[in-house]
């Protein structure tokens, strides 16, 4: 199994608050690894980093070997990371299918067949070919959760971010996307990065979870490790948790 992405010690100062201090951990090529913690604990800032948005104040950030930290956006998604975002922000005016197109001409190229064809394959596989030709600002949240995936998915990544693709659907829509994730990442052998704050759901897709909090690193390891881990219980699920 390839190395994947790997942080080394990464660290964010933003003037003197420290957003992220000396986290370090793995996402090995085709795993799905969660990443938890309270808001403000530094997951969407890790995001930023792996994702070429921000730069790390300290440490390195590898993805198969080579460091990727410093490099711009676009460069990290020719690398093969794609990103989701927790606020997803469309091209309102373009239809379900223009947004994944202009996603697919920022990727990284190498389709089996047409582009036409990979945009088609991307809209089956996220549940969106029978929207594909009405504006993306149509779409029910669900719908524009799951066209963030797509367009995400369209640049032919080997490593997802995903930045809280769940939040705030119901438990009916959550489980679909679970399926449709699951498929996703079978599919393509891709590794997944998510952030989640739907607990259960998170415990369901991930094989280990990593938590944050404060901005350091706290606890690595399975679920069932996690959910009892007292540093987790005390620092995240609250001491009610505890005595569940």
């Amino acid at each position: 199994m390839s190395a994947g992405l790997v942080l080394e010690g990464v660290g964010k100062n933003f003037g003197g608050l420290k957003a992220v201090s000396d986290v370090s951990f793995a996402v090995p090529e085709g795993a799905i690894v969660g990443l938890m913690g309270a808001n403000g604990a530094g997951k969407t800032t890790l995001f930023a980093l792996i994702a070429g948005n921000e730069r790390p104040s300290e440490g390195a950030i590898r993805f198969d070997g080579p460091r990727i930290d410093g490099l711009s956006p676009d460069r990290v998604v020719k690398k093969g990371i794609a990103r989701t975002f927790q606020i997803v922000r469309p091209f309102a005016g373009l239809s379900v299918r223009d947004n994944v197109r202009v996603a697919a001409l920022y990727g990284r190229g190498g389709f089996a067949g047409s582009a036409e064809d990979w945009v088609a394959a991307v809209l089956d596989e996220t549940g969106l070919a029978e929207q594909a030709d009405k504006p993306a600002q149509a779409l029910t949240l669900s719908g524009r959760k799951r066209l963030e995936v797509a367009r995400a998915l369209a640049t032919r990544p080997r490593l997802l971010l995903l930045d809280e693709v769940l939040a705030g659907l119901t438990p009916t829509e959550v489980a679909e996307a679970l399926v449709m994730l699951r498929a996703i990442q079978a599919k393509h052998g891709l590794a997944i990065l998510v952030i989640e704050h739907v607990m259960k759901a998170l415990m369901r897709l991930c094989a280990t979870i990593v938590v944050l909090h404060h901005g350091l690193k706290i606890a690595e390891g399975t679920p069932e490790a996690i959910a009892a881990d007292p540093a987790v219980i005390e620092a995240y699920l609250g001491e009610s948790a505890a005595h569940a």
